[in-house]
Parts: structure tokens; sequence; C-alpha cells
């Protein structure tokens, strides 16, 4: 068994050998700790028949750790200077597939079908980079993907968004977003102290386990969406008044608006935050023939 690649010597080693330099802009905190990294895949309860996807491998530390405990790994890195690092350090695993590519822009979907055609069970599992962190996870939720779950490491501040409860100051539209398609936990903080360069700020490691159907069953699920953005919109104001300001044209329709929350049962003057999803979708189902 090769020599892990997540060692504060081995990756400084790794960093010398090609003169490498962190991008800034790209958001790169490569990890030096290997149990971290265990635990990450340990998380994502994978077996020699899993697929993994992994976004922003770096220079392959959690990637040899996927290697070693899936059927194949499929990488998607966007610095072209990563690509000879990863061939190196990755040389020994065959079952790995880099692709030069921005995940935000690439098919995935075709993507894993031609990688993963004899594989069932898909997870997506990555240490995410910080600046697109809900772009990512969004896309892949959105395109409602053949996928298990999701286990990445983010910000600590947005994976308490994720998993946030109503009720709570880190309850909102994101928090909405994502379990409305998973079941979403924090399983575990990450100290800035393991990485390189140290980021700012602390990390968590987050667990989406995608749901067989949708946590609400709406009308229209771009709708539901809008009217949960909406009622965020200042988190201050009430529902009501978020309401009005950002539905299209609805100070015109204050009264249709007013009509829809009581038909829902739900008390005008009520802050966003304290809405469940179940409360969401009804809401958004009432209001729903006024704006179509």
């Amino acid at each position: 068994m090769n020599k892990d690649i997540a060692t504060p010597v081995r990756t400084r080693a790794i960093l010398e050998k090609y003169g490498f330099s962190f991008k800034k802009s790209l958001g790169q905190n490569f990890l030096i700790d290997t149990n971290i990294l265990r635990k990450i895949v340990e998380f994502a309860d994978m077996s020699e028949n899993t697929g993994a996807i992994e976004v922003g491998p770096g220079i392959g530390a959690l990637t040899e750790q996927l290697a070693r405990s899936s059927k194949k790994v499929v990488s998607f890195e966007i610095d072209q200077r990563l690509l000879p690092i990863l061939n190196d350090t990755l040389a020994d695993y065959k079952n790995v597939t880099i692709i030069h590519k921005d995940i935000l822009e690439a098919d995935v979907r075709a993507v894993m079908e031609e990688e993963f055609h004899e594989i069932d069970d898909i997870m997506v599992v990555a240490n995410l980079p910080y600046y697109v962190t809900t772009p990512i996870i969004m896309k892949l939720l959105e395109e409602h993907l053949p996928i298990r779950g999701i286990v990445v490491m983010l910000q600590k501040e947005v994976a308490d968004r994720i998993s946030a409860k109503p009720g709570t100051k880190d309850y909102g539209s994101l928090s909405i977003a994502v379990q409305y398609y998973t079941k979403a936990e924090t399983v575990m903080i990450v100290p800035k102290t393991v990485f390189v360069p140290q980021p700012n700020v602390d990390s968590a490691v987050i667990r989406l386990t995608v749901r067989e159907k949708p946590a609400v069953i709406v009308k229209d699920e771009k709708f539901f969406f809008t009217v949960t953005k909406a009622s965020f919109a200042q988190r201050r104001k009430t529902l009501l008044n978020n309401l009005t300001s950002q539905l299209p044209s609805g100070k015109e329709k204050k009264e249709e608006i007013l009509q829809a929350l009581e038909k829902s049962g739900i008390e005008p003057s009520r802050r966003g935050e304290t809405l469940s999803l179940d409360e969401f979708g009804r809401l958004s189902d009432e209001l729903y023939p006024y704006f179509h």
C-alpha cells in the first residue's frame, strides 16, 4: 500500500517537487490529516460496487482514499496545473478518471452514463472549494442525478445553514432548497488547522441523503422555490411584507396573497424562518393560481 498523500511531509514534498503555488481564486486548501479523510469516506458508506464522483481533487489526498474504498472514482478538476501532479500521485490507482472541467459547466449526467454504466450505487464525495459550494450542491440536486447522496466538506457556516431547522437563525431558503431534495445532517466539525494553507474558518462535513421523493409534493417546484426565496428576502420583515414586495406584481395582489395565507392557515405576521417545509408547500400551492 502506498504512503498516504495527506500527511504534512508528503504534501509538502509533492508541492515542492512541482513548484505548486495555491490560487486564492480557486479556494484551494489541501487537507493534511489522513484520519479525517478516512472518516469522510466512511460517512459515504461505500462498497466495492460504489462509484464516487469527486470535485476538486487537489493533489489527490481524498481521491486516493476513495479509490481504495470504491469501484471507480471520477474526479472533476478545473486547475490545469494539478493534472500532471494527479497523474503522478494517483499513478497506482487504475480506477480513477480525472476530468479537466469545471463541474458547474459539465454535463454530469452524460459523464455518469459513460463512466458508471455498470454501477448503480453512486455517491458524491468531495472537499469542496468554499467559493462555489452552494452552486455545486444545488446543481447536483436540481439536475435530479441518479446519486444516493452527497458527503462533502464545506465551510461550517454553510453546513449550519444547510442542516438548519425552522425557527433558528441559520434556517433560510438554502436550508429549504437542500432539505426539499435530501435529508441533511452535519456529521463532523473539522478545525482549520488540518489544512494547508490554513483557511480563516472552521469546516464541517455534511451528509445529504437523496430522498426518493421530495420532502413536500407541490404543484410547481420552481414556483415553490420562488416563494421560499421571497419569504426570506428581508429576514426582519413579515411574510406578507416579503411576499408583496418580492413576488412579481405582488403589490397589486396583496389581497390574493392574504387569501392564500389564510387558506394555508398561516398568520400573515409570521416570518419566513418560522415556517416548515410543509407550510411552505401549502402556501406555494395556494399562491400558485394567482401568479400563473
